[in-house]
């Protein structure tokens, strides 16, 4: 081991205390040393998620990410939770559309026993075939879950609309139809093919010594074999369609309007993070104080950004009343219309600032946020900015920035929207989305 660990370069962030190593293979190595905690934070990051899928493997990330934790060659699963459970610990793992992590939080000291876990789950799985077949009833069940949650259903149904006949557009967790018909050849054959070495990432925040932990991941992941580069995904188009929805037992009409927004790594994605704030991103915000506090039209309203890396979305989202539903639409088209005729005055945007740079800070307290922070900024960017740079790049935004995107962003002939609910008849038509 001593050798292996002798070949990779190491490369200093000057800026924050991180540290990268690069293992020969490729596998990347990136921790952020927080000496004020007892806690340490890893995470193994996969660079593919859901939107690598082809229509028939649709929810086979997830699925591969289900069943890591049903055992691998020397662990069953009680095994692992039972090893986490005694370290007083927490193991757990996502699945996105361009990623996927498995990530645990122990007390430093219990490192070296969290890494051998890790890493014996992520390299390791034994992909029964009776653990597949439980597991499809599980995942069916959350599928099945999910669908019962009206503001989970509009999002999903918006979103497969707005990226149509594209991978983004299908659902992560996949279909019935498409979770059926997954088997262990299918599922190996996927897992042999992503969880190659250069789409690896292990990031660490905490209590932590570099060049140890670094002699941990050499030690787990240095044999595992090159699978080659990761061909280039293909840019979806967005398109802007009108999906009324009649679900009859619901009480409520579940409102999704959005439009195209910049990609994650956009230069001026900050201009685009404070509009996204103004317009719905707190309590002070123009859609909850408007639509929310002085109409009472809906109890839950907010926008939200959705960058990826190569596209993004802008969406709106309520909940309200069939009655008031086109009046909330007509709301929303108006905040568009202002935000595109007005610059945002000054005292709004020093509060949207404000908002935004007390959120990144008290996001980065803990060593969880710092690990992900990590994986992002290297996935992403290829390099880590530090908080200083960040309320730098927030405080640079000026209102006719903000009115410049806005007027980018909120036409017309862009505007996609899905309306879910016991609708009784109710008709929008792309006339109506005007602004």
């Amino acid at each position: 081991m001593s050798s292996t660990l002798a070949v990779p370069p190491l490369s200093v962030s000057t800026e924050r205390d991180i540290l990268t190593t690069t293992l020969p293979n490729g596998v990347k190595v990136i921790t952020e040393a927080m000496s004020h905690v007892r806690s340490v934070s890893v995470g193994v990051w996969v660079g593919t998620g859901s939107r690598r899928e082809t229509p028939e493997q649709n929810g086979v990330s997830h699925f591969i990410e289900h069943m890591l934790f049903k055992g691998t060659t020397t662990r069953s699963a009680e095994d692992i939770a039972r090893s986490v459970d005694s370290l007083g610990g927490n193991l757990d793992a996502f699945t996105g559309k361009e990623m996927v992590c498995y990530n645990t939080k122990v007390l430093d000291e219990h490192l070296p026993v969290a890494m051998d876990i890790l890493s014996d789950l992520v390299l390791n799985p034994a992909f029964r075939d009776d653990d597949i077949e439980k597991e499809k009833g599980v995942i069916l069940e959350e599928i099945k879950m999910d669908a019962d949650n009206p503001d989970y259903l509009v999002h999903e149904t918006f979103t497969s609309n707005f990226w149509k006949d594209h991978s983004l557009g299908r659902p992560i967790l996949g279909t019935p139809q498409t979770v059926k018909k997954l088997n262990r050849e299918v599922i190996d054959a996927y897992y042999r093919e992503i969880y190659t070495p250069e789409n690896l990432l292990v990031t660490a925040a905490g209590n932590l010594n570099h060049q140890r932990l670094v002699g941990l991941v050499a030690e787990r992941f240095a044999n595992v074999k090159s699978g080659g580069p990761i061909p280039e995904q293909v840019k979806p188009a967005t398109h802007a369609r009108i999906a009324l929805k009649t679900k009859k037992e619901l009480e409520q009409v579940h409102v999704c309007i959005g439009v195209p927004s910049y990609p994650i790594s956009h230069e001026d994605r900050f201009i685009c993070y404070v509009l996204n704030t103004v317009l719905g991103g707190g309590m002070s915000s123009r859609l909850f104080q408007n639509i929310r506090e002085r109409q009472g039209l809906a109890y839950s309203v907010f926008s939200e950004l959705n960058p990826h890396t190569d596209t993004g979305c802008l969406a709106v989202y309520a909940g309200t009343s069939l009655e008031s539903a086109r009046k909330v639409i007509d709301c929303v088209l108006k905040e568009f219309t202002e935000l595109k005729q007005e610059p945002v005055p000054a005292e709004e945007l020093r509060r949207a600032k404000d908002h935004m740079k007390g959120s990144l800070m008290l996001s980065l307290e803990s060593t969880s946020s710092r690990m992900s922070n990590l994986a992002r900024q290297q996935m992403h960017f290829n390099r880590f900015f530090t908080l200083d740079e960040l309320v730098e790049s927030i405080e640079k935004v000026t209102a006719d920035e903000v009115q410049r995107v806005a007027r980018d962003f909120f036409r017309p002939e862009s505007i996609a929207l899905t309306v879910l609910g016991n609708l009784d008849g109710l008709k929008i038509t792309r006339d109506e989305l005007n602004c």
